[in-house]
């Protein structure tokens, strides 16, 4: 941008009607009034195109409907105001602006749908449009190569310069002044745009772990369109830049390699180093072991000792094993991290892991002092506690996810916790319990324990916190609850083994609620930190597939017996389970075991098997419900199902008697379909399918 000094202020008003000549085609032209222009973007005159700019033409229309206005610039000539066409597309024919103004109905410059008229005649013209004979040597061409040529020209005449303009304007100061574009002589910049910097940044990409993977594409972008960047600033705080100390490095590009300083921090602050002696002798032999100890000593007046501790202390820590850091640092910050370390330091030091992860909203709106919306850290701990703030943050959206972080959440959290200590204290005093002498429910939750244990590892491991959260405080709590309206051992058997469910569970829950977790293990007895305990382990040998099939499907029956008392409403005393006969646990064993199961397939085998023959009349219905019920089966429940074999439903059910006498006073019935004696009155039997018995309410 050309520096040019102020000879005369003048305002806008007094320019209106006055003649001017356009420098390129030497056409004379009037200028105008328009209500849109703002006076802050430029120059604050804007060039009128009312043929192809929606805005330009209803600035004339309004000016022309307008008579005070008219009679305020007499000097207008209004019969010289028709739109002249220099662009023809296949949509429109003359005056496009005009047409899309009726289009959508825009009744004057304040009309907000001006910037949707504007936008899509833009983008179509862009995109489709050409020049027309009017434009003489651009005649023809597109749009997108016409506006690169006019520039082109243009500067070449020396009738244009650059001007600079904020895209995404007002940017205001945290002062409250709007920002303005500065224009720097002799600025320093990085220049992240040169070929073989680009394909090291790629490759250190490649090499390294993205947390969320999804992230990866961004990383690769952002290196391909970076160029350079400017590196300095003369004004603020800040490190001098080493070659021109009237600037500062600015604070993107003093940032890229500081976690190399971490690693030698302690030791320069236990020594007291002064900074006059960490040469750049010093910091090429600790950082990328170029010379010798013996000789930087000498030069640098630093024992050898201390210099051989700081080598090794950063050759421990290095390379970076995470930078964690917000996504609006992808672009810059980041990117120019594995810039940096891919041009300063050997490949076996470049970085090892980036996690990325959102911001955090609160109630589902930006933080924001002028929102009123922000609780200060230590009010916010005071309040309502560390862990359920931490547990309100961290399991409300995974890495890449905007947190929600809503306070309705931490109470809810609180009242989890306090619960969960109120229990705690109930057992505390509990006999140790013997896994050996599980009964069929203990069996249930022991083995949906292993398998919380095993969830919660695989996504820890794979920094998905939430999901790992959803598993500890939600799941196992519904498991909880199930397990207290089957179990039958006595108050003190249950609390024993209560005390070995919690055990595992709050060490699960340590990591995210360090507080509450050291208190409730010293109140379980237990000497020394949690922190210090092994995170657990699976027990393979707990896991019990019989039993989890053998609950689902108890609650499975559960569910549809209250599903049929509330669509129903009848007050029942008596409920009928029947359950599938053999013929049809054959075909559904044999349709699990199959890769590609197809529904022709398995009536077509189900018909020809001699030993069905009876059946043949049931076996199409029964079929198609089957396939379709399989259809939403993972393979890994088929398998668990096919490991175990039939279920003996009858046995399993049995429970269910005593659990509806005792909880609803309701007798339950149960018979096998092909029982001779069943009673089924409304022949519901037929309905009964593998893991799905059929009900009749009486």
């Amino acid at each position: 941008m050309e520096e040019n000094s102020s000879t005369e202020v003048i305002s806008g008003n007094s320019l209106i009607g006055k003649w001017t000549e356009n420098p390129f085609t030497h056409m004379k032209i009037q200028l105008l009034p328009a209500t849109f222009v703002n006076s802050k973007n430029g120059t604050g005159l804007v060039m009128s195109v009312p043929s192809h700019a929606p805005y330009d033409y209803q600035a004339i229309v309004d000016f022309t409907q307008d008579h005070s206005l008219i009679s305020k610039y007499p000097d207008i000539d209004t019969t010289n105001l028709a739109p002249i066409d220099v662009i023809k597309t296949p949509r429109y024919d003359n005056t496009p602006a005009k047409q899309i103004v009726s289009d959508l109905s825009i009744k004057n410059q304040d009309d907000s749908k001006l910037v949707d008229a504007t936008k899509e005649l833009y983008t179509l013209e862009f995109n489709s449009g050409k020049m027309i004979d009017i434009a003489g040597d651009y005649a023809n061409l597109p749009v997108k190569q016409a506006k690169e040529k006019v520039k082109i020209d243009l500067i070449q005449l020396g009738i244009a310069s650059k001007l600079y303009e904020i895209m995404n304007s007002p940017v205001v100061c945290r002062c409250g002044t709007e920002c303005v574009i500065k224009m720097f002589e002799n600025q320093w910049f990085i220049d992240y745009g040169k070929p073989d910097w680009k394909e090291k940044a790629h490759s250190s990409i490649n090499d390294m772990s993205l947390i969320p993977s999804e992230i990866t594409v961004e990383f690769h972008n952002t290196v391909d369109w970076l160029h350079e960047k400017a590196c300095a600033r003369n004004s603020g705080l800040g490190t001098k830049l080493p070659w021109d100390p009237d600037w500062i490095i600015e604070s993107l590009s003093d940032s890229v390699i500081y976690m190399a300083y971490y690693t030698l921090s302690r030791l320069i602050k236990e020594h007291t180093l002064d900074s006059s002696n960490l040469s750049e002798e010093f910091f090429d032999y600790i950082l990328l072991g170029l010379g010798n100890s013996e000789l930087v000593s000498a030069n640098t007046n630093i024992s050898k000792n201390i210099i051989d501790d700081l080598r090794t202390e950063f050759l421990y820590f290095y390379p970076l094993d995470s930078r964690h850091s917000g996504r609006d640092l992808v672009p810059n910050h980041l990117t120019f991290f594995i810039f940096n370390h891919s041009a300063i330091f050997p490949k076996n030091h470049w970085p090892q892991q980036i996690v990325v992860n959102g911001s955090v909203l609160m109630d589902g709106k930006k933080m924001s002092k002028s929102f009123g919306n922000i609780i200060p850290l230590r009010q916010a701990v005071k309040t309502y506690g560390a862990d359920p703030i931490r547990l309100g943050i961290m399991s409300a959206a995974e890495l890449l996810q905007d947190a929600d972080f809503s306070l309705e959440l931490v109470k809810s959290f609180t009242e989890r916790l306090n619960k969960m200590h109120n229990l705690i204290h109930e057992i505390k005093y509990a006999s140790d319990y013997d896994v050996t002498q599980a009964h069929s429910i203990e069996k249930w939750l022991l083995s949906r324990l292993q398998r919380s244990i095993q969830i919660t590892t695989d996504s820890m491991n794979k920094l998905r916190v939430r999901e790992s959260l959803h598993n500890i405080i939600y799941l196992l709590d519904i498991d909880l609850q199930w397990y207290n309206r089957r179990t039958t051992l006595s108050t003190e058997d249950q609390n024993s083994f209560l005390k070995y469910f919690f055990e595992t569970r709050i060490k699960l829950l340590a990591p995210f609620a360090p507080y509450f977790c050291e208190e409730t293990w010293e109140t379980l007895g237990h000497e020394g930190s949690i922190t210090l305990e092994d995170w657990p382990t699976p027990d393979t040998n707990l896991i019990d597939e019989n039993s989890e099939l053998s609950e689902d499907l108890i609650k499975n029956t559960i569910e549809d017996i209250n599903n049929i008392l509330k669509v129903t409403k009848i007050q029942t005393q008596r409920i009928c389970i029947y359950i599938p006969a053999n013929w049809k646990w054959n075909i559904f064993l044999h349709a699990l075991k199959q890769e590609q199961l197809l529904l022709k397939d398995l009536i077509e085998s189900s018909l020809n098997n001699p030993d069905y023959s009876e059946f043949k009349k049931h076996i199409p219905k029964f079929c198609q419900t089957l396939f379709k019920e399989l259809s939403t089966v993972d393979s890994s429940s088929k398998l668990r199902i096919l490991s175990i074999g039939k279920l003996n439903e009858t046995q399993i059910l049995e429970d269910l008697k005593s659990f509806y006498k005792t909880q609803n006073n309701i007798q339950v019935d149960l018979y096998s379909e092909d029982d001779s004696k069943i009673y089924d009155p409304r022949n519901r039997s037929i309905y009964s399918r593998p893991m799905r018995p059929a009900i009749f309410l009486e």
